[in-house]
């Protein structure tokens, strides 16, 4: 992933007369994964931005709304254009996708050009994500934790933006895989037991348990876990 240095502009918007796609702020570009829409090869795009401070992030540099992105979408319009044929779609990512204004125009666009469109999100912003399902053929949704303990990993709330972006989707009929990556500092069995019957409840077929990754990932979340293994 080419990816951004960090640093801060202090913006807070879009103020050089970019419009539509032209005006997204990419933090980075995969020309080529496999992973990031099962079953698809594909090209994933690292949208600037994201309300939420989860303890096990491991892409800091990419949180802060008002750090310029450092690709182009005209790179992006390039790279899908050499490969037609060859790539299944574009995985729109983050940071929070669903922050930027010119999330539809782009997926519209994407999907004028013949691919498939794929989103990854922690559904923040339920209206935001409304607004683009329309325009989505596969969505990688992200739920945290049973609502109780949402805090404990965003440290900025966000139970119920999420569960409300989850049944939007759910109604939407759009393909959808919820993933919850399990922080072992929040998450105790009962709350994986609860979570997974209220996910199935809600009618989730497709639920992918994950992994937490310590790369990136803050020294003091580092050294939580690590106080965990020592316990144990």
């Amino acid at each position: 992933m080419r990816t951004t240095n960090g640093r801060p502009n202090g913006r807070g918007g879009h103020g050089d007369g970019r419009a539509g796609a032209d005006a997204l702020e990419i933090a980075g570009l995969t020309p080529l994964s496999s992973c990031d829409w099962p079953g698809k090869l594909v090209a994933t795009v690292f949208l600037q931005g994201c309300p939420w401070r989860c303890t096990y992030c491991h892409n800091s540099a990419i949180l802060d709304p008002r750090t310029p992105g450092v690709v182009p979408w005209q790179d992006v319009r390039t790279l899908l254009a050499k490969r037609h044929g060859l790539l299944d779609g574009l995985v729109f990512s983050g940071g929070e996708p669903t922050m930027q204004p010119g999330l539809v125009a782009a997926a519209q666009e994407v999907r004028a050009g013949g691919f498939g469109v794929g989103l990854h999100t922690g559904g923040a912003f339920p209206a935001a994500l409304a607004r683009v399902l329309p325009h989505v053929d596969w969505v990688g949704l992200d739920v945290k934790a049973p609502a109780r303990l949402y805090d404990a990993i965003t440290r900025r709330g966000g139970a119920v933006p999420a569960f409300e972006s989850l049944r939007r989707v759910l109604d939407a009929g759009v393909d959808v895989q919820v993933r919850t990556t399990i922080d072992p500092t929040v998450l105790d069995a009962a709350a994986v037991t609860e979570l997974a019957a209220e996910l199935a409840g809600l009618g989730v077929r497709d639920h992918v348990w994950q992994e937490v990754r310590r790369e990136g990932t803050t020294s003091a979340y580092r050294a939580s876990l690590d106080a965990l293994t020592t316990r144990t």
